[in-house]
Parts: C-alpha cells; structure tokens; sequence
C-alpha cells in the first residue's frame, strides 16, 4: 500500500488541489460551510497520506526529516479544525515535490543525452563474409565492423579500409567532423557524417571511451563535495532543532497554531538541494564540453586554484617531433640526405622518423653494418661510405672537424631549443638538422585566458634540457619552467607547493608517466584522449587532449562554486525571513509560507539549471 501510495503522489496532488477548489468554491460562492469543511478535509487526509509514508520510513532510520516536520504540522492543524490551512500546505508540498522534480530532471539533461546517444546495433562481419546488424552487445573484440553515412560507431576501434568524416562531439565536445582514414582511432557513440568505413573493433561495451564517460559521469553526480556533506549534517541536527523549537514555543505560549507554522516555515528545503542541484548542473555541463569532472569534490578544489603545472610533451606540445631548422655544409647533398635516410630507416626513434618526414622521397641505398654509440648515435657504412649520425659528442669522436659557422650554426639552433642531428659523411660534416616539438596551436592565449581566471603561477616540468624548456617557457610566458626532470622529481616539486608553499596545486600531463604527479596534487588533469590510465588516475579528463577545454573546466569550475554559495545565501535569507515574519508581524502563516518555501526551492533549482547553458567568454 505504502508503495502504491508513493507511486501515486502526483495524482494526489492533482486530486487534492480539486478538492480545494470546491471547498473554497463551496464557501465563497454557495455560502455552504458543510460542503466546505468536508472537502478541505478530505483534501488534507489525501494529502498527507504519502507525507507521511515518508516520515514514517524516515523516521525508521532515525532521521529526522522534512516529512516529519510537515506531518506533524499538518496533523495538529487538522486536529484544531483549521482545515484551510492543513489542505493548503500538503498540497503546495506535493505540488512542490512535482516541481522540484520536473527541474531537476532538466538538470540531469545532459547525462540523459549521453545515454541516448549510446549504439544500440552493429553491422558485424559474420563467417561466410556478409554484414549482419547485431546488437552491440553481440560484438566481441576483434570482430570487423562496416559503418554507413549517418550511423553511429558502435565501439571504439580502428579504421581498416574506407574514409569518411566523423562528428565526435559525444567524446570531444567539438561538433566539427574529423577526417578518418584507414589507421585512424573512431570513438563509441561516434557519428559518421559521411562516407562508409570498415573497423576493428578495440574495445567493446562499457570498456569504450564513450561508456567509460559515462559511468564517471554518473558516478560524479552521486558523489558528494564538501560543501554537501556538511549541509547533510547540518540538517540532520538542524530539522530536531526547528521540531524542539516548536514544541517549546507551544509549551510556553500554549498557542499550538503558532508552533505548527514553525515547523512549516522552518523546513531547510532549498538548503539541502541547492547545493546538489548546482553541482550535477556544472559537471552535466562539462560533460557536454569534452570535460569529465570527476566528482563534486573537484568542482570546490579547482574552483579555488593558486598553481597550474604542465608537463611539456603532448601537454603543452603536440608531443610529435619535427625538423624545424636545417643546414647544409659542401657538395652532393643529395647524396648525403640519401646516407642519412637509409640509416635513419633503422632506427625507431623519435627523432630519426622526423628527419625520415623531412628528407621525404630519397634514393635508399644499403646499409652494411652499424654501431649504436650510447649516447651519441649511430655510426654506419652505407655504399662504401662511412657515416655518422648523432649529436655534437659523436663528431668529436669520429674526428670531423666543426668550421665556425657550424659552430655558430649549432650554437643558434641550441639556443631555439632544438635537438641536434649532425651527420658527416667519411669525416666530413654535410648535414645539420634541428628538430623539436611544436608549442600546441592556441595554447598561448589558452595560459592568458588561465591568468585571467585568477591562476597566479603557470608551471612547466619536464625531462627535456633546460634550453629547450626555456625557449617554450619563453614563448608562452610561464611564471617558471624545470628542465632534466624525471617524473620522481615532478612529484617532489608539487609535494613542496602544497606542503611547504600552501598552494593549492593542478598538474596538467598525458596521464601516462605523469600518473604519480597527477595522483598527488590536489587536481590531477589529464590530456589522454580519453586513456584508461587518463581516466583512472586524474580527477579531470579532457577529452581527445583537447587543450582548449582547460579554460573552460576552470571558469565552469569557479561558476558552479559562486552558484552554490548563491543558493546557500537564498535557502537561509528565505529561512531566517520567514520566521522572522512569523514574530514580527501579522499576515504571515503556514500557507503563506509554506508558498514561499516551495517558490525558494525553485529558485534555486532554477539558478542551478543555469550552469547548463555557461560558456566561457572569450
């Protein structure tokens, strides 16, 4: 019955307000006092019935609650004859409730949008080699996939043949289609806008980068900030209190129509929502902008932020080296550039495939032997020649002579925070490349914008050479920058700011080796692209290392703090209002201020929902 009751509360609602509309109809028009009396009072047993309920399993638990306080209100009204008064409030409460959970459902938006957008079907390759549409939850890894113009990607994995153009606004938050072509990474919950593509399937169900966003998100939103805990506290003692007050106030004035507006004009309603109702609006927000925000305890720590520190490469860089300066020494350069090609071809390193990129097509030639030199390079024979690729300390060793302007040469590409890659052909130096990362598109006025945000020092950590850390330093305008760092000494240098200096400190990094840096400071931000160890480790994730959502996450971050605090200032200004009126003058009363009550929880839920819709001005 209780159940049933419950399920039934907006139906309630509906048919008490009815029966409130005769009453006030039977007396004020007809003159018919009996008709009246038995409909407002039928309207209050209604009414309270699923209040009740409430207070009952309440109470069971030993909490004092909302329910409570009305219950009784409503029950000691009813049973001095003032039924006006008792139909009116159980009515506005439910009427409220209805309210209440109408907007907050609207808060919620964003989650619901998430979940809609999540693949239901697949068209998987079956053994005799024809497509068939499964559903999503047939497919395993490994399975190949065939995507059509206007179909979501079912799970994430890689592109074998075909091309298209996918929307990842679900992952990234950019509606702007991505170019994918074979070898390409396309994300769950992906659409394809246009073109047909085959793929491999990674990782299926909740082990997708869209799934993974949803259950933190949702977990983010059942989590509880600081700020939340404390009102649950407070009016876990503060709802007894207002019931004690009621009970002595009758005691001592003996007026029990005084002591039950009390208790109704007591309820810290809007308090314990306001609170919650901006938090789920903020991270929902974030959420619909490439930005996970995990958990509302983030929300007050980020809001509140003194120190920003990067990890250079992939964070502040693309993390993709290229040839950005070169330099040619005598003749058959194109002899030499195809030598340092062939030997380049058979290393894996970083820098030897940007200098592949750079020299492009070349005539290759056989390399007949080679020697690693530990920290210097690789020495070689390639057609009858002896060639030796690497750094400054390598030419030393093989004996080529430097003239002045190589010195000069790689004196200046140094200075421009470049890595050298010398090669000399027979003894002879030919070729002088230098290659470094590139600064991210946009990430110069992104650290402005983090400045005006109130973040008052931009740190970069990273295990480059102190040079080249200086130059990108120099670049972006950092308040300071750390070269030859490994991540042990990353994690030592946030311990100090937030052990000795006091700061409240984010570190900003790609979420793999930086995972204990990420993990110790009070906001760990990954740049991951959506990585498990990115989701796992951080407390932000920005979503296909998008570097322009940062700005973003933080102005949110401060907005969605000044909203609490608004609604704290509203639930009390309204509480400590209407009690006030009940001492101090005249016309207030329990269904004058249960109204404004329930207007106030509205108010704030509304003041949340505008969460949803903030973007940071440019």
């Amino acid at each position: 019955m209780q159940r049933f009751i419950l399920s039934r509360k907006n139906h309630i609602a509906l048919i008490s307000g009815i029966l409130i509309a005769i009453g006030f109809t039977s007396a004020l028009g007809f003159k018919n006092e009996i008709v009246a009396v038995w409909a407002l009072a039928a309207a209050s047993v209604l009414g309270v019935a699923p209040i009740a309920i409430q207070a009952y399993q309440a109470l069971k638990v030993k909490v004092v609650s909302i329910d409570v306080l009305v219950t009784i209100a409503v029950v000691g009204a009813f049973f001095i004859r003032n039924f006006e008064e008792s139909a009116i409030v159980t009515f506005l409460f439910l009427f409220g409730a209805f309210l209440e959970q109408r907007t907050l459902n609207k808060t919620r938006s964003a989650i619901k949008e998430l979940t809609e957008m999540a693949p239901e079907s697949a068209l998987k390759q079956m053994a005799n080699g024809e497509f068939e549409e499964v559903e999503v939850d047939e497919v395993d890894v490994g399975d190949i996939l065939l995507v059509k113009t206007g179909a979501k990607i079912p799970v994430d994995g890689t592109v074998i043949s075909g091309e298209g153009s996918i929307n990842e606004a679900s992952i990234t938050g950019e509606s702007l289609p991505v170019s994918k072509e074979k070898g390409s990474t396309v994300f769950a919950g992906t659409i394809l806008d246009n073109g047909t593509i085959q793929i491999a399937a990674d990782r299926v169900g909740e082990d997708t980068t869209f799934g993974k966003i949803i259950e933190l998100v949702e977990e983010a939103q059942d989590s509880k900030s600081e700020a939340e805990r404390f009102i649950d506290r407070f009016a876990k003692y503060y709802t007894p209190a207002v019931l004690l007050l009621g009970i002595l106030v009758w005691v001592f004035s003996q007026n029990i129509e005084l002591a039950i507006t009390i208790l109704v004009l007591g309820c810290p309603g809007a308090l314990v929502i306001g609170v919650p109702v901006s938090n789920v609006a903020g991270i929902g927000n974030g959420a619909r902008h490439g930005v996970l925000l995990k958990g509302s305890e983030v929300i007050g720590d980020f809001s509140r932020l003194d120190t920003m520190v990067f990890d250079k490469t992939g964070t502040l860089t693309l993390g993709n080296p290229s040839v950005a300066e070169k330099k040619y020494y005598g003749d058959n350069i194109d002899e030499a550039l195809g030598f340092l090609a062939s030997v380049e071809r058979e290393s894996d390193h970083p820098l030897a495939k940007a200098v592949l990129a750079d020299i492009g097509e070349t005539t290759f030639s056989p390399v007949e032997s080679t020697e690693v030199i530990k920290g210097g390079g690789i020495v070689a024979g390639v057609g009858g020649h002896r060639i030796a690729v690497g750094n400054v300390a390598l030419m030393e060793r093989e004996g080529v002579e430097l003239s002045e302007q190589a010195k000069a040469d790689i004196a200046h590409f140094e200075k421009n925070g470049n890595s050298l890659v010398l090669t000399s052909v027979d003894g002879e130096l030919k070729i002088l490349m230098g290659v470094r990362d590139q600064i991210r598109p946009g990430v110069k006025e992104d650290l402005l914008r983090l400045k005006r945000l109130g973040v008052k020092n931009l740190v970069m950590l990273s295990g480059d050479n102190q040079g080249t850390v200086d130059v990108v330093s120099r670049e972006l305008g950092l308040t300071e920058a750390h070269g030859n760092m490994l991540p042990e000494d990353k994690s030592a240098y946030i311990k100090r700011l937030i052990e000795e200096e006091k700061q409240i400190v984010a570190f900003v990094g790609d979420g793999v080796n930086d995972s204990p840096s990420l993990a110790l400071a009070h906001i760990g931000i990954a740049m991951g692209s959506g990585t498990d160890v990115a989701i796992e480790t951080s407390d932000v994730v920005l979503m296909n290392s998008d570097f322009s959502r940062l700005p973003h996450a933080l102005g949110l971050t401060k907005a969605t703090a000044r909203n609490m605090k608004q609604n704290i200032v509203i639930a009390v200004g309204v509480v400590l209002f209407l009690l006030a009126s009940v001492f101090f003058s005249e016309w207030m009363n329990m269904s004058i201020g249960m109204l404004v009550h329930e207007a106030s929880i509205l108010v704030v839920i509304l003041n949340g929902m505008r969460l949803l819709r903030y973007k940071l001005r440019k």
